[in-house]
């Protein structure tokens, strides 16, 4: 009830206008429908269960400025209009509104303090082995193309077809010896490949070639199998595309493998940005989604780009290691007067990570003369800019081969031969 009276209407149905016809039937009113959506995150509940505390709950009621008699709608709606936010590219029109509203109560200011962590989201799929990641997507495509070409399926089905992919493939028993699950990986990868050949010929129906089912059929196939000109077979894992490419699953494209701080999971990763000053509410500001796969330092830019149009960029900005690099903490505050605040990545070397030996930072830098010198006071002897494998920059310094030689501490320094450090 403190936000209908403290902040009025949050949304306008004038705002989601593009994302509806002109013709057709009344829609709901979407102004209200995208204060339900909020309610039911803030809340944590089912469509079914916020669709309910429409038709039954006071303080719902209150908040949307309904009569206590409306009848509400059917929780389909919440479904159908969601659809139409992530199609529409919209999904922010959820959080604008509700920032300028606090901006205009002085509940949120820009160039104060905000940070931004990231966390897992997990992908609404089942979890495939190998064997299953081939057989659902030919389940998959044979159930649409009897939808959208049954006469067309019935002229071009194999007989052992409807047996094998008849069920869902977690109600298959797959044999369990290697031999033989490379044999039905085989099977599978002939039945597609026959599929697909039938599928793109040039006198079948543009219903068939044009079916999503179809071409994700084609995509998955060109990842897990060899051919079609040999013998249809799993490819080699050298050969598999990497996490960034690699599809978990025919339902969603998108979905990716990848691990953080220990934790495995098949999905997205989200980017959450908040203020976190002493004197106002703590708020966010903006939320990113990514692949699973997308690395955490590379969306300070992105993240910084979307806040500067909301004129609401930080002066500084919390993260952790995960986020910094040289190349982000200078950006940030050559292009966006952001100070970012926060650990570097650990130094990855075997002193480092044991704690024994002099690791890099045991020694003394000078940018003036291009020079490092060791803990026992010898001077490095090459000064070289270059470039590492991902193509940043990088400088080796390396130093005289008979200073190392003859160190006494060799051993807590480098493990090398003969060459020095």
């Amino acid at each position: 009830m403190q936000m209908r009276d403290t902040f009025g209407p949050l949304y306008d149905d004038a705002q989601f206008a593009a994302l509806f016809s002109s013709t057709g039937q009344p829609a709901e009113a979407p102004a209200r429908l995208a204060l339900v959506l909020v309610l039911q995150f803030a809340e944590g509940l089912s469509d079914r269960q916020a669709a309910d505390a429409v038709r039954g709950r006071i303080d719902w009621k209150y908040a949307l400025a309904l009569e206590l008699t409306d009848p509400g709608f059917d929780a389909s709606v919440l479904s159908e209009f969601r659809t139409r936010l992530i199609e529409g590219g919209a999904d922010h029109l959820l959080l604008e509104p509700l920032l300028r509203r606090l901006e205009e109560r002085d509940l949120l200011k820009a160039r104060g303090t905000q940070r931004t962590d990231s966390t897992h989201i997990l992908a609404a799929i089942r979890t495939l082995n190998r064997l299953e990641l081939v057989g659902e997507p030919m389940r998959y495509a044979l159930n649409r193309l009897a939808v959208v070409a049954p006469t067309w399926l019935r002229a071009h089905m194999q007989p052992a077809w409807l047996e094998r992919y008849g069920n869902r493939v977690e109600n298959y028993r797959f044999p369990k010896a290697d031999a033989e699950r490379q044999q039905l990986a085989a099977t599978i990868g002939a039945d597609g490949f026959a599929l697909l050949h039938t599928a793109y010929a040039p006198d079948a129906p543009p219903a068939v070639r044009a079916a999503l089912a179809v071409e994700v059929l084609r995509q998955i196939w060109v990842q897990q199998y060899y051919g079609p000109d040999t013998s249809p077979r799993w490819r080699h894992e050298p050969d598999v595309p990497p996490s960034a490419q690699l599809i978990h699953s025919p339902y969603d494209l998108e979905a990716r493998y990848s691990m953080k701080h220990g934790s495995a999971w098949v999905g997205y990763k989200a980017h959450a940005t908040e203020t976190c000053d002493d004197d106002t509410p703590h708020v966010i500001t903006h939320v990113e989604t990514t692949p699973a796969t997308t690395p955490d330092d590379n969306m300070l830019e992105t993240i910084h780009a979307a806040l500067a149009e909301k004129a609401l960029l930080p002066r500084e900005h919390l993260v952790d290691c995960g986020y910094t690099d040289a190349e982000t903490l200078i950006a940030s505050e050559r292009d966006y007067g952001v100070t970012i605040v926060g650990p570097v990545a650990a130094d990855p070397s075997w002193q480092a990570r044991e704690g024994t030996g002099y690791a890099n930072g045991a020694f003394t830098i000078n940018w003036e003369t291009h020079t490092a010198t060791c803990p026992h006071g010898k001077q490095s002897r090459k000064w070289q800019p270059d470039q590492d494998v991902t193509g940043q920059e990088v400088i080796q310094i390396r130093f005289a081969k008979k200073d190392c030689q003859a160190c006494p501490v060799r051993s807590a320094c480098t493990r090398a031969h003969a060459e020095p450090r």
